[in-house]
C-alpha cells in the first residue's frame, strides 16, 4: 500500500501556513522585550525577519528560526525550499548566514522514514550551496509533517538593514517575481500542469543570497522578503514601520508567466483572503488586475528593498551578480499612508 502523499497531511502549504497578522498581534500583546535586555537591537515589538543582538565589536548576531508545512508533494523540493526560505530571514537584514540547526516533525507511523531523509538531504544540499554548517536540530514524531531552520548569522554594525528604515522618494525593488502561491495552491489541489510545476520548484529553491551585498550598499534604506503575507502585507510593513506611505504600478509588477492563466481564473490559496481582510483597509486598489498578485502568500519569496534614486543602478548590479532579477515597482511617499495600487 503506498503511502499518503505530503500534502494530503498538510493544513496549510509553506509560509501560507502563518498565523494570519491580526491573531499574531493578539497573541504578542503586552509581551515585547526590545526595551528589557541590553545589547538587543531588534526584538518582537516590530515585524523585522530576525531577531539582533549587538556583540560589542562591531558585529551583530542575528537570530531566526522558519518552518513550515509542505507546499509541494516531493520531499527533496519541500526540504530544499524550507532551507532556503529561513536563510533568507538573515540575507532579508544584510547579513551573513553561517550556522543552522533543523527543526523536523514526522508522523514515523504514517510516512516512511526514507521520505523523510529526502527532506533532509534537500536542505542539507541548500546549506551547503550557501555555505552554511547544518549543524543539527531537534526532530519530533508528529501528526503533521513540519520542517525549517533555526539559522543564526552575522552582520557588521554599519550594514544591517531594517524593514522600517525606508525613506521618501526610495524606489520599490523587488528580487523575484509573484505568483508561488497561485502556483502552490494548483499543485495541491492537482490541478498545476507539468510546467507549472517545473517553475514552481525552480523558483521555490532559488536562494536570497543577494541580500548580504546589499547590506554593504549605504542607499539600501531598508530590506526584507516577501513570504506569506503577500506583497501588499510586507510592503505595508516597511510602510507603517517607516511612517510612510507606498505606491506601486499594477502593470509593471513581476508576474511568474506560469502563473498568469491561474490568476485570472482565481485559483488561490485560501489564505490569500485572509490576506486580504487583514489589511484591506489600508490598500487603495486602483486596478482589480493587481489583485491576486498583492495578496498571494509567497513562501520563499525575493526581497524587498526601498532604495535611494541614486543607487538604483548599482543595486541592479549588485542583484543581477548574485543570480537574481531586479524589478523596479513604485515609490515610498511621505505624502500618504498605506499602499496605493495604480493600474
Amino acid at each position: 500500500m503506498n503511502p499518503p502523499s505530503l500534502l494530503s497531511l498538510s493544513k496549510g502549504s509553506g509560509c501560507g501556513c502563518k498565523i494570519n497578522p491580526d491573531s499574531l498581534k493578539q497573541l504578542l500583546q503586552g509581551l515585547t522585550c526590545d526595551d528589557a535586555h541590553p545589547g538587543l537591537l531588534v526584538g518582537n515589538s516590530l515585524s523585522d525577519d530576525c531577531s539582533v543582538f549587538d556583540l560589542g565589536n562591531g558585529q551583530l548576531l542575528l537570530q531566526t528560526v522558519d518552518f513550515f508545512t509542505p507546499m509541494v508533494n516531493d520531499a527533496y523540493t519541500f526540504g530544499a525550499a524550507a532551507a532556503a526560505n529561513a536563510l533568507s530571514d538573515i540575507w532579508a537584514m544584510g547579513g551573513k548566514p553561517i550556522m543552522a540547526n533543523a527543526v523536523f516533525s514526522w508522523p514515523l507511523d504514517v510516512l516512511p522514514i526514507e521520505m523523510g531523509r529526502e527532506v533532509m538531504r534537500g536542505a542539507h544540499e541548500i546549506c551547503q550551496k550557501a555555505g552554511v554548517a547544518l549543524a543539527g536540530g531537534h526532530s519530533i514524531d508528529g501528526r503533521e509533517p513540519l520542517f525549517g531552520l533555526s539559522v543564526s548569522g552575522l552582520c557588521d554594525h554599519d550594514k544591517l538593514k531594517k524593514n522600517s528604515t525606508a525613506a521618501s522618494g526610495d524606489i520599490i525593488i523587488l528580487t523575484k517575481p509573484l505568483g508561488i502561491g497561485m502556483l502552490s495552491a494548483a499543485h495541491k489541489r492537482g490541478q498545476s500542469t507539468p510546467e507549472q510545476d517545473k517553475a514552481l520548484f525552480s523558483i521555490l529553491t532559488e536562494l536570497n543570497n543577494g541580500g548580504e551585498a546589499l547590506g554593504k550598499i549605504p542607499g539600501v534604506h531598508a530590506l526584507t522578503d516577501i513570504t506569506g503575507f503577500g506583497l501588499a502585507g510586507h510592503l505595508l510593513e516597511v510602510c507603517r514601520g517607516s511612517g510612510l506611505g507606498a505606491v506601486i504600478q499594477a502593470s509593471i509588477l513581476p508576474c511568474i508567466p506560469e502563473a498568469q492563466e491561474l490568476a485570472k481564473a482565481f485559483v488561490l490559496p485560501d489564505n490569500a483572503m485572509r490576506n486580504w481582510n487583514a489589511y484591506q483597509n489600508e490598500i487603495d486598489l486602483q486596478s482589480q488586475d493587481a489583485f491576486a498578485w498583492l495578496v498571494d502568500p509567497q513562501t520563499n519569496g525575493g526581497l524587498l528593498a526601498a532604495v535611494a534614486p541614486d543607487v538604483v543602478e548599482q543595486v541592479q548590479s549588485t542583484i543581477n551578480q548574485a543570480g537574481a532579477g531586479c524589478f523596479k515597482i513604485g515609490v515610498f511617499s511621505n505624502e500618504l499612508s498605506g499602499l496605493r495600487v495604480l493600474a
